[in-house]
């Protein structure tokens, strides 16, 4: 019966779009069991079987769920059609990058290193039991049409290619923490390679962070003390730091930035396992919704722990010579003068501040994702390295145009005990204060150098994660 099938539906003569449409108009007509112009759950799952393809439990819903994009509980020709072509359109993709040396057959060998590229060691024996379950021939090798027919019908579109490749939010820091924590393949996790990237994405923390630490310090500087009746260029916020503190003040507050990287990560990706295996239903696969979900909850939970460290780098970053002479110096005397209650001021705005920025950061890079691999994936999934920035700086910053408000307010909440004559107040009448002092764009006060470090970060955070991965042993 697969040779049956494969005669009719996979011949090279139907590699044409209107041979495709007209393959998929029959064999919609085979499924159609009712023929009432829709094919449900029950008639997919029968059909495909009886025409000899094995569909596991619930991959027939699955594959439904991915195609009904009306949820009327019933593919039309249309959602069926569309749903086979984006598939195919995949698998193409990710035959292409196993297929190395691009003969247009794909052997032992090449699945061998393709796995070996993504973290899995397998055995002679393993690569060649993997190919004799696809190779249709009996040749020792798959060619397009062998493997578009063992794949076809497997609802199964989170490839590992285009997973690897578009990985961003370890490899991008810009100075916030607020991004949905990357997926890790079951690979990566049982050979060791998630921490070694989660290592190589917090050095490039580290170094990004402090190659860009004067812009951070004069965003800081300019959201808290910049107002109408005191307006503050960059030029003179430069010199007033540096005549008050010399070339070095620049760098306040960046010790304890980095110092929080590590706890911080471990933390949101722990997090981020668990929220993830609650929300999950009956432990399939995790959708979008329930990701974002998992990542801000995880977010939260990250910022609720390190959250006195952030309140000390604001107050580091704003003092004056000698008010300090360290980290655990500073904690103390905020201890000492303000009480534990002080370690979490600004808290509600900077847990609000994750919904917006995450949630947009990620819409919009996915979007972009999605529109450069309709659009420009033909070869290959892999975007290239300025395809990749360009996302990740592009979405980065329209996730925080949407937060900053939130940021700004909850920097001044930190940063109120430490200014001279001013008073405590919520984070509405501080909203209200600021508003009314100095109209809607007095929420914005300080977001020039916060945008100014953005390409500087990436690039240099691009750079040396690509530098630790290597140094690593972490395989392109």
């Amino acid at each position: 019966m697969h040779q049956l099938i494969r005669k009719f539906v996979f011949t090279e003569s139907h590699c044409l779009e209107e041979d495709n449409t007209k393959t998929f108009a029959e064999l919609f007509e085979k499924l159609d069991a009712n023929k009432d112009g829709k094919v449900d759950v029950s008639e997919l799952k029968t059909g495909l079987a009886a025409m000899g393809f094995t569909v596991g439990k619930g991959e027939a819903q699955k594959m439904f769920a991915s195609g009904d994009a009306d949820k009327d509980e019933g593919l039309d020709f249309e959602e069926f059609s569309k749903y086979l072509k984006e598939h195919e359109k995949k698998l193409r993709l990710t035959f292409k990058s196993l297929d190395k040396n691009q003969d247009g057959r794909i052997d032992a060998k090449e699945i061998q290193q393709s796995l070996k590229d993504l973290g899995l060691n397998l055995t002679d024996r393993d690569a060649e039991t993997i190919l004799h379950s696809i190779d249709a021939d009996g040749t020792m090798t798959v060619d397009w049409n062998e493997w578009r027919e063992h794949f076809l019908f497997n609802p199964a579109d989170n490839l590992q290619e285009i997973i690897r490749y578009w990985k961003h939010s370890t490899v991008l820091d810009i100075g916030d923490s607020l991004t949905i924590p990357d997926e890790f393949t079951e690979e990566e996790k049982t050979t060791g390679i998630w921490w070694k990237q989660l290592v190589a994405g917090g050095m490039a923390g580290v170094v990004s962070r402090t190659g860009t630490a004067p812009l951070d310090r004069m965003k800081v500087f300019m959201q808290v003390h910049s107002s109408k009746s005191n307006k503050i260029s960059l030029m003179d916020g430069f010199k007033q730091m540096i005549k008050e503190g010399g070339v070095a003040s620049l760098w306040r507050g960046n010790g304890v930035n980095v110092i929080k990287i590590a706890p911080e990560t471990a933390i949101k990706f722990m997090a981020y396992e668990q929220y993830k295996k609650l929300l999950a239903k009956d432990g399939g696969k995790i959708q979008s919704y329930e990701r974002f979900m998992a990542g801000s909850l995880a977010g939260a939970t990250a910022q609720t722990a390190i959250y006195p460290m952030e309140v000390m780098k604001t107050r580091l970053t704003l003092r004056k010579t000698g008010q300090y002479s360290g980290m655990f110096d500073c904690a103390k005397k905020i201890l000492k003068k303000e009480g534990v209650k002080a370690f979490y001021k600004g808290y509600v705005p900077n847990i609000l501040g994750i919904i917006p920025y995450a949630g947009i950061d990620l819409a919009v890079y996915e979007t972009l994702k999605n529109a450069w691999l309709s659009r420009y994936a033909k070869d290959t999934a892999n975007p290239g390295v300025l395809v990749l920035l360009g996302c990740g700086t592009i979405s980065s910053t329209c996730g925080q145009l949407a937060s900053y408000p939130l940021a700004l307010v909850r920097t001044r909440m930190q940063a109120q005990a430490s200014m001279e004559g001013s008073e405590p107040v919520s984070m509405s009448k501080l909203v209200k204060k600021i508003m009314q002092k100095e109209g809607f764009f007095g929420l914005y006060r300080g977001i020039l150098p916060n945008f100014m470090k953005v390409i500087p970060a990436v690039s240099i955070s691009y750079v040396v994660y690509e530098y630790m991965r290597s140094g690593l042993g972490i395989s392109k």
